[in-house]
């Protein structure tokens, strides 16, 4: 699905559902209040920027999907860049050889900006930046830099890693059993 760098969010306007990746039991939805703008939603056959990252873009990036899971789906999009797709017996979820990142997602990351706006990107940035060279827009590594996706946000939203989380946001909490 290609959607052009910094144009407005598009894939849907359910809200946001935020799950914590570090230990995985909290979801918390709510419809923003920021504008979101596409980052990184890459699709064979259509332009984008290549390039070197700046140094230590990548793992300040790859930190930010490993702890963020945004509007999670059901399904898997596997990365069309890549020269073919993976064949059944290869689980998804592996790196593909010659990759560091697995080349499937299944949801998104967001990535707070200049005041009131988000950036919204598929979990597969991480898999483009890394794996095919892609580099985002200035404003969106900027604000990967300048962002802890480890940081300690309001008790009431506790490991739910993003700052603009409204007050009336419904937080669950799922315990294993």
């Amino acid at each position: 699905m290609f959607y052009e760098d910094l144009s407005p969010y598009a894939y849907g306007d359910e809200g946001d559902a935020f799950s914590d990746l570090t230990d995985g039991m909290r979801f918390v939805s709510f419809q923003p209040d920021y504008e979101r703008l596409n980052i990184g939603w890459l699709e064979s056959g259509r332009p984008w920027t290549s390039g070197p990252a700046p140094e230590g873009f990548i793992g300040r990036l790859l930190a930010i999907v490993d702890a963020q899971q945004v509007n999670a789906t059901l399904g898997l999009h596997e990365c069309d860049l890549c020269p073919a797709p993976l064949p059944d017996s290869h689980p998804w979820y592996v790196p593909r050889a010659g990759n560091l990142r697995t080349s499937a997602g299944s949801g998104e990351i967001r990535v707070p900006g200049p005041h009131g706006t988000a950036f919204a990107a598929p979990h597969l940035i991480g898999h483009y930046v890394a794996d095919h060279g892609y580099l985002p827009p200035q404003p969106f590594i900027d604000a990967v830099f300048a962002f802890d996706p480890h940081g300690l946000w309001p008790a009431k939203f506790p490991g739910v890693r993003f700052p603009w989380i409204p007050g009336d946001a419904a937080l669950r909490h799922i315990d294993e059993e």
